[in-house]
């Protein structure tokens, strides 16, 4: 049998013989290179001599678990995809290994062709990471909710007890807490997972177009409406819609949505019939709802409708002890993306845990980028983690921040981005023009 030509071999863990053996055969006969092996031993043996794009695990094997293997699978190769099968156990257990990197889980029984689909997403997911080198952070899901300390772990414990119902959740936390992050995390494992999830921004939406984005029109409904456009709420029927930054929506138009709410009805504008949608809403804020609610600039009826399942996702100087787990992750990621080979010294992980991190996880993902690509001889160290956080504060200030800095920081980071300048200026944290004119000073 040929192959498959974009995997050539899966590691398979599974103790139940009947179930290894059916696997085996099915993927072979789909062209895998299938190695499978029946206990945790066996496979993390296995994983210390030979490296697999995807690993295909039971969660409860023998002493240890599925977890160990999804462990030992990321250490030895970082953009490796681990399924994994549970037929028992609690949905923490699921939580934490979603926490852990895992690309996926199967309940079951399952269906091969289930198994299949969800390999085919796997080898997507690696081969748009092979591909697109120079990508924007944005576009990669790089920043999982990765985090062992008491307070993660309440929060994965409510997203386990949330997540199979269909109850409207409010995410309340700072900008770049990992709000949209949690929000999938649910949709994920809930029944709606085969289904949409579609994230809207209110806050950067026109309140006079936000009404047409959720419910639709018809042709002519207003200026510029040249077709029938259908609305979030009915293309995502079946799944699930996150409104990020509720809180922006203005008074008029949170009536209508209270009403959506309640009836689960939609009327486009220009259309005098309404549609029955069948949608998860779940909301996430950067506010204070309940004090706009006291202060008159949010409904509180809507405000209860939301707030049926609360989650308060803390800033990250409250939860410094998952610092070094998202530390290491990063550097991981970077230092495979850009193919280096930066160490962070033990120095360098002490000044980041003591800085306060305004930005939380978005502003460390990128700082962990940007050193990664310009630290000194290869090294995190203090120095290092000083002058990143002096420029970035800088930065608020004036987009001319590299000005008393060396030009070789530009070389190395246009070197490492394969001389794409939008990707260049965004870690260096200027405007492009800028580093265009910076360029041109440099004879680049």
């Amino acid at each position: 049998m040929t192959p498959h030509p974009s995997v050539t071999k899966l590691l398979i863990v599974e103790d139940d013989s009947a179930v290894r053996t059916t696997m085996t055969t099915c993927l072979e006969l789909e062209g895998y290179e299938v190695e499978a092996v029946s206990s945790t031993r066996e496979a993390l043996d296995t994983l210390e001599r030979k490296s697999f794009p995807i690993v295909i695990s039971d969660i409860y094997l023998d002493e240890r678990t599925g977890i160990d293997v999804l462990k030992s699978a990321r250490r030895q190769n970082p953009e490796c995809a681990v399924i994994l099968m549970t037929g028992r156990g609690s949905m923490e257990t699921v939580m934490a290994a979603t926490a852990g990197g895992a690309f996926d889980y199967l309940a079951k029984p399952f269906e091969m062709a289930q198994m299949i689909d969800t390999i085919k997403r796997a080898e997507k997911s690696l081969e748009a990471t092979g591909e697109n080198e120079a990508a924007s952070i944005d576009d990669i899901p790089e920043t999982e909710m990765i985090g062992s300390s008491k307070t993660m772990v309440e929060i994965y414990k409510t997203i386990s007890r949330v997540a199979p119902t269909d109850a409207t959740v409010l995410i309340e936390g700072e900008t770049g807490t990992g709000k949209e992050l949690i929000a999938r995390m649910i949709h994920k494992n809930s029944l709606r997972a085969n289904h949409a999830f579609v994230p809207v921004d209110c806050g950067s939406i026109a309140p006079s177009l936000l009404e047409s984005e959720l419910f639709g029109a018809l042709k002519g409904a207003y200026t510029g409406a040249d077709r029938d456009r259908m609305g979030v709420f009915e293309a995502a029927h079946g799944g699930t819609v996150f409104l990020d930054e509720i809180g922006d929506i203005d008074l008029g138009f949170q009536s209508k949505l209270l009403r959506f709410l309640q009836e689960r009805e939609v009327r486009p504008l220009g259309s005098p019939r309404v549609k029955k949608v069948d949608v998860r809403v779940i909301a996430a804020t950067n506010r204070d709802v309940q004090k706009m609610v006291d202060d008159g600039k949010f409904r509180e009826d809507l405000w209860y409708r939301l707030n049926v399942v609360r989650l308060l996702l803390p800033p990250l100087c409250e939860r410094t002890a998952d610092i070094p787990l998202l530390v290491h992750y990063f550097l991981k990621r970077y230092n495979e993306r850009y193919r280096l080979h930066t160490r962070l010294i033990d120095s360098g992980l002490k000044v980041l845990l003591e800085y306060s991190w305004p930005g939380n996880i978005r502003q460390l993902q990128h700082m962990m980028e940007r050193l990664t690509i310009l630290a000194p001889h290869g090294r995190i160290d203090t120095g290092a983690v000083q002058q990143a956080i002096e420029q970035g504060d800088s930065r608020e200030s004036t987009s001319e921040t590299l000005a008393d800095t060396e030009t070789d920081q530009i070389r190395r980071v246009m070197a490492a981005t394969n001389g794409n300048k939008s990707r260049a200026a965004k870690i260096l944290g200027i405007e492009r023009k800028t580093l265009y004119r910076k360029l041109e000073k440099m004879g680049l």
